[in-house]
């Protein structure tokens, strides 16, 4: 088997998210990012793969520069190589103008076997970044998976139908998006995380990928996003205080004003 490549993404803590109102785009530079939460599946099932058959795993995200802490906690998992695909040209990018750089990022490391990604990000909740990558570079795609098993030179994937359970046996290389729902996911390792610290990573950017700045970022994305606004919470509750009679009685008739009750 050839490397495996996992996709993972800096996802901003929801209570640290801020939009652009004029741009319509979620603020990601000054924003507390986390991993993605189903892209630790991805991450799981390749640590699984690297400890059967002795694998190469690389990780790669697209985000600016303060996505690294999320590379060194793929590294703390037990990744091997890891890559930052940033660049301001890649601001405000939608699924596809996304996938166009995920997938060139890709052409670049061949050889490999396996595309891992997480089935959607809590940021977008589309579930398109890994079949339109997987149509990019016309590669097999198959989504919800829960396992993964290689044997005799092909993938044996499972994957989760709404009629239940699916056995696709398929040759490499191929895109997968996992499910979330695996039965374990392992804790980071002390030592690695350790070495994080000074570790090496490699940064790509569009002259890099030799990709034309007219399909990248917000310029290259043909979804168009009318409006955006960050939620406010507003509290519209009562606090009552008194004797549990009175309370009772209080609240019998704002039942009767509100028209719940007719006596």
């Amino acid at each position: 088997m050839e490397k495996i490549i996992v996709c993972i993404k800096g996802v901003p803590k929801p209570e640290t998210v801020k939009v652009d109102p004029e741009r319509h785009i979620l603020i990601r530079e000054s924003a507390e990012l986390i991993l993605n939460p189903p892209d630790k599946a991805a991450l799981e099932m390749a640590m699984r793969l690297k400890d059967r058959h002795g694998v190469k795993v690389t990780v790669l995200s697209m985000g600016p520069p303060n996505v690294l802490p999320i590379l060194k906690e793929a590294f703390g998992l037990g990744a091997d190589e890891l890559i930052l695909l940033s660049d301001r040209a890649f601001a405000g990018a939608d699924t596809l103008a996304t996938s166009r750089v995920i997938a060139q990022a890709i052409r670049t490391l061949a050889p490999y076997s396996l595309v891992l990604m997480g089935l959607k990000s809590i940021d977008g909740e589309t579930a398109q970044v890994p079949p339109e990558t997987a149509s990019l570079l016309n590669l097999p795609s198959v989504i919800n998976v829960l396992n993964i098993i290689y044997r005799e030179g092909k993938f044996l994937v499972i994957r989760e139908t709404n009629y239940g359970e699916e056995e696709l046996e398929i040759e490499p290389p191929l895109v997968v998006s996992m499910s979330p729902k695996l039965d374990y996911f392992r804790p980071p390792s002390l030592k690695r995380l350790l070495m994080a610290k000074n570790l090496d990573y490699r940064t790509l950017g569009a002259v890099d990928l030799s990709l034309p700045e007219e399909i990248l970022g917000l310029r290259g994305s043909p979804t168009k996003v009318a409006g955006v606004f960050e939620k406010v919470l507003v509290q519209r509750g009562e606090l009552w205080k008194g004797e549990p009679e009175e309370l009772a009685e209080r609240f019998l008739e704002l039942l009767r004003v509100r028209g719940f009750l007719k006596i």
